[in-house]
């Protein structure tokens, strides 16, 4: 696998090194994890869908946690329904405990889940503060008449990055 230097861009961004940080951790080899299989689906320009295949999970099975950019969906079978099985001829469907963590970009929250058909919807959405939005700001300019210095306002518009 090839390793990729981020070293020249710490020269010359700001506030980045989380997302080189990801990156790096990404890239690296580990044991690639394919159970449950999950789609993450983009509904609208701020919205996001994950949904998880569970089948034989109950809602009191699944820990759904978000914190610090990060989402963690843990599913743990209850010991009791594991002595209650009876003999298998073939066991196709998996009730084996999981842990499945996503990175979540800046201002994505999680707004809320459900237990659907064996499916498990974890419904995000990006809310941007009202702090960062485009805002207009006022520019006054000193008019040069006489000793009555008033001001002129003229609206000029600023984006705030996103």
């Amino acid at each position: 696998m090839r390793q990729v230097d981020f070293s020249p861009l710490y020269r010359s961004t700001v506030g980045f090194d989380r997302l080189f940080n990801m990156f790096d951790t990404m890239t690296q080899p580990e044991s690639v994890q394919t159970y449950p299989p999950y789609n993450i689906e983009r509904l609208s320009e701020n919205s996001y869908r994950i949904s998880m295949a569970v089948a034989g999970f109950s809602e009191d099975e699944i820990d759904i946690e978000a914190q610090s950019h990060q989402l963690t969906v843990k599913g743990e079978k209850s010991h009791e329904e594991e002595n209650d099985e009876g003999d298998f001829l073939y066991r196709g469907i998996a009730s084996r405990s999981f842990e499945r963590r996503f990175q979540l970009a800046d201002h994505v929250e999680v707004v809320g889940a459900q237990l659907q058909n064996g499916l498990l919807h974890i419904e995000l959405k990006r809310e941007i503060p009202e702090e960062m939005k485009p805002r207009k700001i006022t520019v006054e300019t000193p008019k040069a008449s006489n000793s009555n210095k008033r001001a002129q306002k003229h609206d000029i518009q600023v984006e705030a990055a996103e």
